[in-house]
């Protein structure tokens, strides 16, 4: 078995945090979007919210980009959300 290189295939190449904590729908969103526009592919948007919308409104926004995102942490009143940017690019949809 061979130890792997230092250079792991799916490593994020930065982490960026955004805290959202006391904005009201749609603000999380739409700043988790403007956010998302500014990474390269690999990058990691770590984006804290209070708003309880939060776990409908910024799934369904990675859902349109393309990109992926897992809720690693329900604290009492914050939510935080992990985003990997997979997707170069942001889908236009008709809203």
């Amino acid at each position: 078995m061979t130890a792997p290189g230092p250079f792991a295939i799916n490593a994020p190449m930065t982490t960026t945090k955004l805290d959202l904590t006391g904005l009201k729908c749609p603000l999380p969103a739409l700043k988790t979007r403007k956010a998302l526009k500014a990474l390269s592919r690999g990058d990691v948007l770590e984006v804290h919210c209070t708003d309880p919308l939060s776990v409908i409104d910024i799934p369904n926004l990675i859902r349109e980009t393309g990109d992926k995102v897992e809720i690693s942490e329900l604290a009492e009143q914050t939510i935080v959300f992990l985003i990997e940017k997979t997707n170069d690019t942001i889908r236009k949809t008709n809203s």
